[in-house]
């Protein structure tokens, strides 16, 4: 059963030698329930600079994965406490990207809720920053 929902992202990149960054989107996505929690995904659009990405979270206890599928291709898995190696590919090569999650929490139901996500990240090795994501979950109203 998908719910359709809006989501309210906001995430905020600090890189090295660079001024924090915050970006801000609000945009329409389904929230599905799974038997082992909540699978919440959205089509990325040219404001974020991802357009014709596919964009989803998988809530599940003690970890949150986000998979990219489209014309950038990706899988982050986040659980506190521990690092997660993955290939990040783009139309014109790819990346080795290392996250360690330094806070992974959820409060998904039907009703909505929120995403939190804080993570270091490593670019082929080098330390490149760090990243924080906050995602409100809200129903749409039914017609």
């Amino acid at each position: 059963m998908n719910i359709p929902v809006l989501l309210s992202i906001r995430g905020r990149q600090s890189y090295a030698g660079q001024d924090p960054e915050t970006v801000e989107l609000v945009t329409e996505g389904t929230l599905t329930p799974w038997e082992q929690g909540w699978l919440l995904s959205y089509e990325e659009s040219d404001l974020t600079g991802l357009e014709g990405v596919t964009t989803t979270f998988t809530a599940e206890p003690e970890q949150i994965t986000l998979t990219r599928k489209g014309p950038l291709c990706s899988q982050m898995v986040f659980r506190k406490g521990m690092s997660h190696d993955s290939l990040y590919q783009m139309e014109f090569g790819a990346l080795m990207v290392t996250v360690t999650a330094t806070e992974v929490t959820y409060q998904l139901s039907e009703k909505g809720g929120t995403i939190d996500l804080a993570y270091h990240i490593e670019i082929e090795q080098s330390a490149a920053g760090d990243i924080d994501y906050h995602l409100e979950v809200s129903p749409l109203p039914s017609n």
